[in-house]
């Protein structure tokens, strides 16, 4: 039979092994991983030419919640009549690559869907005026088709005689293009030394190996297509409609083909999200013009890719100067923690 005081001693010692476990630090969580960043996709048009893929686009963007980057040409803000109101470097007064609008009710309708664009949050990029190769170009060449553009767009309500004028219009264009596409992304040295004297803060000319950080050089933050897998072999290709309608049908309509056509540039698109997703996260860049290439096979494309993407929690689907914006005060708050 136990001794009494040694049972006394073993319910005491039981205790206050009970008592210290209650009265005990908790153990502590293992270390937080840090948070993700969110996956960016930017998705912009060049030209924005048809007034019905302004509707498209901005419909899409209201299902999704995107912002999407406009690169307006601004000759599509003159008409027959007006023509004369841009003069090209080292062309004669109302020569264009890509023509003119149509009327001037084209005109203002596609002011309207500008200034809608803007309201709803969306980018107003410049791509020049009109779509000529500037590759040889120089510095003060650059500089003069900038300005015919500010001229334009600023002014477009009042070259083509349209009335009333939106209040704060002209504000708005002298203030809200901050950003460049080159046509058919060809450029030069000289263009990079106008940039910054222009007042632009980015461009988006640049074609890269696959989805990077836009770097910044000069104050000008560089965005660049990213050539990305695309078809049965996995053969790299921009990350634009029209290299996809050129690897596709060689650069004539194919409509036959539209189903299959928009099944592979949705899986590239799709594969290169994926990628970054579920891997680094760099921001990832897609191309598109209004034009209705192979029967609209790459709109269709997009329409469902944004469809699935830009709604998911982790990824935003934003303007290129939603992203400067970004930068703009991330480099402020380092400055400062400096």
């Amino acid at each position: 039979m136990p001794h009494p005081f040694r049972v006394l001693a073993l319910s005491l010692a039981s205790l206050a092994s009970s008592v210290a476990a209650v009265f005990a630090d908790p153990p502590k969580p293992p270390e937080s991983m840090p948070a993700r960043p969110k996956q960016i996709v930017l998705i912009s048009f060049d030209s924005a030419r048809e007034i019905s893929q302004w509707e498209r686009s901005r419909a899409l963007a209201k299902r999704t919640g995107a912002h999407f980057t406009y690169f307006l040409s601004c000759v599509f803000l003159l008409s027959p009549e007006t023509r004369s109101e841009y003069t090209a470097p080292g062309k004669g007064a109302g020569k264009s690559n890509i023509g003119f609008a149509a009327s001037k009710q084209e005109v203002a309708d596609r002011l309207e869907q500008i200034r809608l664009a803007a309201a709803e949050g969306h980018d107003i990029g410049s791509h020049a005026c009109g779509h000529f190769d500037g590759k040889d170009w120089s510095k003060a060449d650059w500089l003069a088709e900038f300005a015919a553009f500010r001229h334009i767009l600023e002014n477009a309500y009042a070259i083509s005689g349209i009335s009333p004028e939106p209040p704060g219009w002209r504000d708005f264009a002298r203030r809200a293009v901050i950003g460049f596409r080159a046509p058919y992304l060809s450029t030069d040295k000289a263009l990079y030394e106008a940039l910054p004297e222009a007042g632009f803060q980015y461009d988006a000319s640049g074609v890269s190996n696959g989805p990077a950080v836009p770097p910044t050089k000069n104050g000008i933050i560089g965005f660049a297509l990213p050539q990305i897998p695309e078809g049965p072999k996995s053969k790299p290709v921009v990350a634009m409609d029209y290299n996809l309608y050129v690897r596709h049908s060689g650069g004539f309509e194919r409509p036959s083909m539209a189903g299959e056509f928009a099944d592979r540039a949705y899986h590239a698109f799709r594969a290169a999200f994926d990628a970054q997703y579920n891997g680094k996260r760099l921001p990832l860049e897609l191309g598109f013009h209004f034009t209705q290439m192979n029967g609209g096979t790459y709109w269709n494309a997009l329409e469902r890719f944004a469809g699935e993407v830009c709604v998911m929690q982790q990824v935003e689907c934003i303007s290129f100067r939603d992203y400067v914006a970004r930068q703009r005060v991330s480099d402020r708050q380092a400055m400062a923690g400096g």
